[in-house]
């Protein structure tokens, strides 16, 4: 699947979107690395950015909001699932032992939204769509290609993700050291546990955006001032891969899919 035209199942990954400090840096590096095109948005909307590859959305860049009296939060990727129905998912989140972070609101017409942890702290977002679905091409250089939980407890992810999102968990026998997430039968993202992780790291999920070349992709990184985390690497079965930081410490990752055969 490359363009998107049908409605995403409830549960599945739909979304991403990067909150930073500097908005406009942040277009003008992920224009550069991706060959995204985006702009500050209204101002109704917080100036949010919606981000375009050949001219449907991506991904969604804004601005870190003013926190009083509190920290700001690290520049960070979210994932959103989709949801037939916000405000459930949301009493589920809690059900689950989860906590919401940002309540169910309405994004003017377009939708609804909650952001919230799993047990362990990881956060995501979900999505419940009105007049905008979520990212119109996937699966193809410049777009979101993977989701993945980084978590110390699989169990208790498993159990919380049936919970508030009606996900089903099992092992991955291509991939033995993953847990994948199904919707309906079908792999949408995966789970692994955090050994091999910097000590320190928090549970989070990994965004992994598809590209033609790992290594050129990376060389461009590191020349628009970003750092390598882990550096270029080959997966048997995935393809080539590595683990970056954006000039502004968001963390994401690269893969150049493997072909069959």
């Amino acid at each position: 699947m490359s363009e998107v035209t049908t409605p995403y199942e409830p549960g599945t990954p739909c979304w991403v979107d990067l909150m930073v400090p500097d908005q406009q840096a942040a277009l003008d590096f992920y224009r550069d690395l991706f060959g995204w095109q985006g702009e500050v948005g209204p101002e109704e909307f917080g100036g949010y950015s919606m981000c375009t590859l050949r001219g449907k959305p991506v991904a969604g860049i804004m601005q870190t909001p003013q926190m009083e009296g509190q920290p700001s939060p690290p520049p960070s990727w979210t994932t959103y699932f989709s949801s037939s129905d916000a405000d459930a998912t949301q009493a589920a989140v809690n059900a689950g032992g989860g906590k919401v972070i940002v309540p169910v609101a309405d994004v003017g017409t377009i939708g609804r939204m909650l952001v919230a942890a799993d047990p362990t702290g990881a956060v995501f977002g979900v999505w419940q769509p009105k007049d905008f679905g979520g990212a119109q091409i996937v699966n193809e250089p410049g777009a979101l290609v993977w989701n993945q939980l980084h978590t110390p407890d699989a169990d208790a992810a498993s159990a919380f993700y049936r919970t508030a999102l009606g996900l089903d968990s099992g092992p991955m026998p291509e991939l033995p050291e993953f847990t994948g997430f199904q919707v309906k039968g079908r792999t949408i993202g995966s789970m692994q546990s955090m050994e091999n992780l910097p000590e320190g790291t928090p549970p989070h999920w990994l965004v992994n955006f598809s590209v033609d070349d790992v290594d050129s992709t990376v060389d461009a990184l590191v020349h628009a001032g970003g750092n390598v985390l882990a550096p270029a690497f080959d997966m048997d079965k995935v393809g080539r891969m590595a683990v970056l930081q954006d000039p502004q410490g968001a963390v994401f990752a690269i893969v150049a899919l493997a072909t069959a055969g």
